[in-house]
């Protein structure tokens, strides 16, 4: 949706323009599935899809309201004592939430919010909404185009929001890369310390959504971050300095016996922190990605996390057999939704088709494919304070 466009919706709404308009992008992450919440490294992008919200302070002192135009139910809270109320708009409140504690004064006010980016495809469309909603109520409650917090700090507030407030026990990767991502950049970040780096990406991404919805509450999500939890509790018993599961290497691992499950889950997090390290290394010194490191994450998220489908497996498999792609792996923790491939525009370009045919035949339902490449994080778009 374009700017004009969603400043004459909310116009439409609530008889009034907004006062600030802030947006956001959905994330892929290249490599480094399970890492971020193990203390790990990962390294996603930013997407050319993205999430708008406007918003205006209300006249009403008591409530405030927020509405999209993808989700049919609108809802209203109290933004200066926000609790949850189940619908989709407990990512706003708690936005809301978080900033009040850091002090941010967020007044009452009506919001639209406009996405372009795939919910339930594991493309972050909910860090995607608590950082456009973080960068627009800081920039409102500042009341200039600047925000009240620095980016880095209003994706902790965006971060606390979903894991604290609506209750999703996710990693801090998905709001840093939507809020800090840089255009023909990943983001190498390091979850333990929130030290970043971007790392020139030139490459095209093919993104693949299966059309299997998944939900992070719904599906193995929490249930693996404890079984990692226990992984790590049975290791710092022997090597008690071990500060995070990603820090273990592999002889620390198998001399520890752990139990058969928990060895998978803990193999795949140290196996996967430097799968992302020899990929930072190969973009920096040759500017491409090896493709054998995707294949390998896929292979270990497959086998030894337990988190892929039959669905990314065939996509996965499909592109290994074609030529001039560099590598493939699922993307977005799994259990449904969305897969890459990396390499040319050309090339990616000349399988979509295809593959999206193949697919629909054999599973019965069509994909949603698209090309991207590395973009933007998040931005105040435009400001009409007055």
């Amino acid at each position: 949706m374009r700017l004009d466009e969603l400043r004459a919706l909310f116009q439409a709404n609530y008889g009034a323009p907004p006062e600030v308009i802030a947006s956001a992008p959905g994330r892929v992450n290249i490599i480094g599935e399970h890492t971020d919440y193990n203390g790990g490294e990962v390294l996603p992008i930013a997407i050319d899809r993205r999430t708008l919200v406007a918003v205006r302070k209300s006249g009403d002192a008591g409530k405030s309201r927020a509405s999209s135009t993808t989700e049919s139910r609108s809802g209203e809270f109290d933004a200066r004592a926000p609790r949850r109320g189940g619908g989709w708009w407990d990512y706003v409140s708690g936005v809301c939430a978080k900033l009040r504690a850091e002090n941010v004064d967020v007044p009452q006010f009506d919001a639209v919010v406009a996405s372009d980016v795939p919910s339930g495809a594991g493309l972050s469309s909910s860090a995607a909404l608590e950082v456009a909603t973080s960068v627009a109520l800081a920039a409102l409650a500042r009341g200039t185009d600047r925000a009240a917090l620095p980016l880095e700090e209003l994706a902790l507030v965006s971060w606390r929001a979903e894991t604290q407030f609506v209750g999703v026990n996710c990693g801090v990767m998905d709001q840093f890369a939507s809020a800090l991502c840089e255009p023909s950049n990943a983001l190498h970040l390091w979850c333990d310390t929130l030290r970043a780096e971007s790392v020139p990406m030139k490459e095209h991404v093919l993104i693949f959504d299966t059309g299997t919805a998944r939900s992070l509450r719904g599906s193995e999500y929490n249930a693996r971050r404890a079984e990692c939890e226990q992984a790590l509790a049975l290791l710092q018993g022997q090597f008690p300095d071990l500060p995070n599961l990603a820090a273990a290497k592999e002889a620390q691992i198998e001399d520890v016996r752990l139990p058969s499950v928990l060895k998978r889950r803990a193999l795949h997090v140290a196996q996967e922190n430097a799968r992302v390290g020899a990929v930072v290394s190969a973009l920096k010194s040759t500017g491409s990605i090896p493709g054998a490191k995707l294949y390998e994450s896929h292979e270990s998220l497959r086998s030894q996390y337990e988190c892929s489908t039959p669905e990314l497996d065939w996509f996965v498999d499909q592109m290994r057999r074609s030529p001039g792609i560099s590598g493939a792996r699922l993307t977005g923790a799994g259990w449904g939704g969305c897969a890459i491939a990396v390499g040319s525009r050309e090339a990616l370009s000349a399988v979509e088709a295809e593959v999206g045919a193949r697919y629909e035949k054999k599973f019965g339902r069509a994909p949603r494919i698209w090309l991207t490449s590395a973009a933007a994080g998040a931005k105040v778009e435009a400001v009409f304070l007055h």
